[in-house]
């Protein structure tokens, strides 16, 4: 029985990164793409038996969602033993529900998509909504940066640490890490007047004169984010750090974390930043994808690596 590791395009760089601590070198993709914009991905090399992972992040635009499917058909039509699709960011998973009248709930609909596609289990990390997990009917692989930011909140030189959830939504992640670290717990409370605006902000607990560690999923225009770490140096904190998954990082987002006081900001490569910035650092989720499929092809357990869940 042979693995097999591709890529789609919107992760190549994570994808070498993983097959390069697997052992072996990336399967070899090419994407004819058309005059009209339509593509077609190929499989270059033989995936006949063979367990094959496609590793895609499905951030916008859409076409990155309809490449991995493409992929996971051109797999199985291709007679793959089977198809494991490595998911590192799931994009739309903040539609997880119906919050309002006459709404798609977009997680669900990408789930059937991938199951229709043919897929026999999801890996993926850090989903905005853990009972996405319940969208599928095969394994899903639900793997935490926790693992990995851990070891970099442990380095911070500092007697007076707090965890901070930049809002109620987050709270249970944080209180999770504060419990870890057995420190301090604060939790920033907003009120938004429509996505992506933030009306306004308080915080909950206290941070005086502490380091406060931000613990987020994703980061996409920075907005909650910066007015929170604003807000906690206001409220007398020391300093203010960021962990975040999923660096979107869209529109002003870049901006406003320059502009910010923010210490730093640190996220994985689970998507591939468009720019650079001094006070964001990344750090690879590569080494821990390259050992959960070694585990899973030993059918070895992976419940080490759920430091927090």
């Amino acid at each position: 029985m042979g693995v097999k590791i591709f890529a789609g395009r919107a992760s190549q760089h994570l994808a070498e990164r993983v097959a390069n601590a697997y052992g072996q070198s990336l399967g070899s993709v090419n994407v004819n793409v058309f005059s009209d914009g339509e593509f077609q991905p190929s499989l270059e090399e033989t995936v006949r038996g063979q367990d094959v992972f496609i590793v895609q992040s499905t951030m916008p635009p859409t076409e990155n969602l309809f490449e991995l499917l493409l992929l996971i058909d051109a797999a199985k039509r291709a007679s793959a033993r089977k198809i494991i699709a490595v998911i590192p960011y799931f994009g739309f998973a903040r539609q997880d529900r119906k919050d309002k009248p006459r709404v798609a709930i977009g997680a669900k609909l990408s789930a059937n998509m991938l199951m229709a596609a043919g897929i026999d289990r999801i890996m993926t990390m850090d989903l905005h909504a853990d009972q996405i997990q319940g969208f599928f009917e095969v394994p899903v692989d639900h793997l935490y940066a926790s693992t990995l930011f851990l070891k970099e909140i442990e380095k911070i030189d500092s007697n007076n640490l707090v965890i901070a959830a930049p809002d109620v939504g987050g709270a249970k992640r944080a209180n999770s890490y504060s419990k870890k670290l057995n420190c301090g717990l604060a939790i920033c409370h907003k009120h938004r007047k429509k996505a992506n605006e933030i009306a306004e902000m308080t915080v909950i607990g206290e941070v005086a004169g502490k380091d406060v560690v931000i613990i987020d999923d994703m980061c996409d225009t920075a907005g909650t984010l910066t007015k929170a770490a604003d807000l906690l140096m206001g409220k007398g904190a020391k300093s203010v750090r960021a962990f975040c998954t999923h660096a979107v990082l869209s529109g002003p987002a870049y901006e406003r974390i320059n502009n910010s006081k923010l210490t730093e900001l640190i996220v994985t490569d689970t998507i591939p930043m468009s720019q650079k910035s001094d006070k964001i650092r990344v750090i690879t989720a590569a080494n821990l994808f390259s050992d959960v499929i070694q585990k899973l092809i030993n059918n070895q357990s992976i419940s080490g690596h759920f430091v927090i869940s």
